[in-house]
């Protein structure tokens, strides 16, 4: 027996004894970059974001290896964007690339800060008297 169908001039719909059958599985990476915060909440309980190293490269900022601590924060905040359109293997890959340039960028900066401290604090300066011409003007 057929049903009759909504939609006025449409074919008449067929009605099945069977159920239909369940949608396939939807991947984790399609999941990853929907749209859907159930979906992403779901699929993210599954697959756990890998460590950019974000806060590493923050914290290169404050050595005085500028182009180098700049270049690690570029790395890391390019592994979140990468993850969050799902590119799980790109985001760990560049994540561990963020963490070798921030210890990079750490260690040189330590070794400018030991430089600088070694040559401030053993160049003698010279200290002139004070001249009683300068007094005069």
């Amino acid at each position: 027996m057929e049903r009759p169908s909504s939609h006025p001039g449409s074919e008449p719909i067929p009605e099945s004894s069977s159920p239909p059958p369940p949608p396939p599985p939807i991947s984790p990476q399609y999941l990853i970059g929907s749209k859907s915060s159930v979906r992403r909440s779901e699929c993210l309980e599954e697959i756990h974001a890998p460590k950019n190293y974000l806060w590493l490269s923050i914290l290169s900022c404050f050595c005085p290896s500028y182009p180098i601590n700049i270049v690690a924060f570029v790395f890391s905040v390019m592994a979140l964007n990468s993850y969050t359109q799902g590119d799980i293997e790109g985001s760990k890959r560049l994540g561990h690339t963020a963490l070798l340039v921030a210890i990079a960028a750490i260690l040189i900066g330590l070794v400018l800060i030991g430089i600088l401290c070694a040559v401030h604090f053993t160049t003698v300066s010279q200290i002139l008297p004070f001249s009683s011409q300068h007094a005069r003007t």
